[in-house]
């Protein structure tokens, strides 16, 4: 009998142990340690909203990984002509093996999917958080300094999904310090972020935020930026390109932190959120990280598969 899959809807669904065991499988992923654990299975991949980099990345990795794929675009689906997401996931879980989502909408409706056993469900980003995108930083940064403990990340731009995924990852590792700059208007949620507050606490990290470009941190490891208008949302504000200007990634930010590497979870508009000469400069690793995407897919498509799930 097929045993019972995990699902990863939220960085707050993996355990202390799930989350460093991704991030280091990852790293072994990249370095090529990987079989064909899914072989044999079927991977549906259901992106209702558009994707260049996350797509490919489970897309590639599931193949890499033995699994065949089902893919399903915006268009595809019985949704389109009123068919419930409730009877859609029923219909999923009896052919796919593993779903792998982009809704940019509430994510209640993956957790609805997600309530059987027999399917793993991932979110490949809802409204909400973007949890994918946070284990491949993570990667990232393991791969690069050999550890994620005790680092320094400001993060400059607005509070969205990636910003929530960070904050929920980042404070879970002891010592870590994430300053985040975020236009007024445009944080992390109060919830979030008071959650966040209190897991920091609770493991021995740190995390701040301001609404202002003024006596930024010295010596930070890193940078990130995320474009301006993400995928599936607006700004009620007309003039909040005014309101955003001030937190442009610019090269004046090393000023402060001369060895700090950039990253940006792209696709990236340069000029807005980032400066061209910061994007392609020297300290950018923005595109590495994109391709540690794959690798992190192929982590988290594994882990899926491994033990026992939570089953709804």
């Amino acid at each position: 009998m097929k045993p019972p899959v995990r699902h990863l809807i939220s960085i707050e669904d993996l355990t202390d142990e799930d989350l460093a065991a991704i991030v280091a499988r990852g790293v072994q992923m990249a370095a090529g340690d990987h079989g064909q654990p899914l072989d044999g299975l079927v991977a549906g991949i259901y992106f209702a909203k558009t994707s260049t980099r996350t797509r490919s990345a489970f897309s590639a990795g599931a193949l890499r990984l033995g699994a065949r794929l089902v893919s399903y675009g915006p268009g595809d689906l019985q949704l389109n002509t009123g068919e419930t997401s409730e009877d859609t996931g029923r219909v999923f879980a009896g052919m796919l093996d593993v779903l792998v989502a982009r809704t940019a909408a509430d994510e209640a409706e993956m957790r609805a999917w997600a309530c059987q056993d027999r399917m793993a469900v991932i979110n490949a980003m809802s409204a909400q958080e973007h949890p994918t995108q946070a284990l491949t930083d993570l990667t990232t940064l393991m791969r690069r300094f050999g550890r994620i403990e005790g680092l320094r990340l400001l993060y400059v731009g607005e509070g969205n999904n990636t910003a929530t995924a960070l904050a929920l990852a980042l404070t879970r590792v002891p010592g870590f310090e994430l300053e985040l700059r975020t236009p007024p208007g445009y944080g992390l949620p109060a919830e979030l972020l008071d959650r966040a507050r209190k897991q920091a606490a609770a493991y021995g990290a740190v995390i701040t935020e301001r609404h202002d470009m003024d006596d930024l941190p010295v010596g930070v490891d890193a940078i990130y930026t995320t474009r301006w208008q993400t995928t599936g949302s607006s700004k009620p504000d007309p003039d909040w390109r005014e309101v955003f200007a001030p937190f442009q990634v610019r090269p004046q930010l090393w000023r402060h932190s001369p060895n700090a590497l950039f990253l940006h979870d792209l696709p990236a508009h340069r000029g807005e959120e980032v400066a061209a000469e910061v994007l392609d400069g020297p300290a950018s690793i923005a595109f590495e990280q994109a391709h540690n995407k794959m690798y992190s897919a192929m982590a988290v498509l594994e882990w899926s598969h491994q033990v026992t799930g939570r089953i709804c």
